[in-house]
């Protein structure tokens, strides 16, 4: 008797194709991850084909003009869009990526008026405590002395803001100085530190990021460093006493532009020549 067994089902092609097409989305969707995860940061709508609004570069004057108005009023002496991703990175679980560390509020008459908020980032990081320390050496240290002063008419003042953008820590101290008949001091310093890769970020790495040109910004800060020269001329010459820019100073390059401060809606770059003598005058670019 002769019998015959059925033959295997075999895989169809569609199903073989399907399978394959299943393994490769997963296999890039992988590598995507990896890559903006530790590498990079990229734009996803572009990834796919979607156009993105440009949030920096492409501001009108009516703008800048506000958001140079606004300066003042970033300083909150807390964090915005801290949103809880970045968890992990934090030392201390129930407080926020950067928090007021030191507080000191006091009047002693004829001797100081101080009022101060020095932040401290909570992130345990070798960079981020080299950071704390510096901030402690500047600020602290100026308030210590202050203290300890007598009949020097000080008045004294820090305040912060930081900003989380694009996986980027951003803080921005400022303080203000008025020791008696001296001219007001005004120190801005910044820290900027990529919580993605556990680095300290320039700012042309954050220019790349987000996709501006460095020749464009470069000639942007010349030309707005060339109005400020000629304005501190102009008053100059009526008997003002005004800083003195130099257009052809190296510290106006992109190397040398140490402090900027980013947001989802603007990206300063500061020049506070209170940093380096007795006075407040300073310029923002904003993108």
């Amino acid at each position: 008797m002769k019998v015959t067994l059925p033959e295997k089902e075999g895989i169809k092609k569609g199903q073989i194709i399907l399978y394959i097409s299943i393994v490769l989305v997963c296999l890039i969707c992988v590598i995507v991850a990896f890559y903006v995860q530790f590498y990079a940061r990229i734009d996803l709508g572009s990834f796919i084909g979607l156009e993105s609004e440009i949030t920096y570069g492409n501001k009108t004057d009516e703008e800048i003009i506000n958001l140079e108005t606004d300066f003042t009023n970033l300083f909150i002496n807390g964090i915005n869009n801290d949103n809880g991703e970045n968890d992990n990175k934090r030392i201390e679980q129930d407080k926020k990526l950067v928090y007021t560390g030191y507080q000191k509020k006091e009047t002693k008459l004829n001797s100081y008026n101080i009022d101060v908020n020095i932040p401290h980032i909570n992130v345990d990081n070798e960079i981020t405590n080299a950071y704390n320390k510096e901030i402690e050496n500047i600020f602290l240290n100026i308030t210590n002395n202050v203290l300890n002063s007598e009949n020097s008419n000080i008045i004294y003042t820090v305040d912060y803001v930081a900003s989380v953008q694009d996986g980027i820590l951003s803080l921005m101290i400022r303080a203000n100085l008025k020791e008696g008949a001296n001219a007001q001091k005004v120190i801005i310093q910044t820290y900027n530190y990529d919580l993605r890769n556990n680095k300290e970020i320039t700012l042309q790495e954050v220019l790349k990021i987000e996709k501006l040109n460095e020749s464009d910004i470069q000639n942007r800060i010349k030309t707005k460093i060339r109005e400020e020269e000629e304005r501190a001329k102009d008053l100059q010459s009526l008997g003002y006493n005004i800083y003195s820019r130099n257009v052809d100073s190296d510290i106006y390059s992109l190397e040398k532009s140490t402090e900027f401060y980013l947001i989802p809606e603007a990206l300063y770059i500061i020049y506070a020549y209170g940093n380096e003598t007795n006075t407040s005058e300073m310029d923002l670019v904003i993108l």
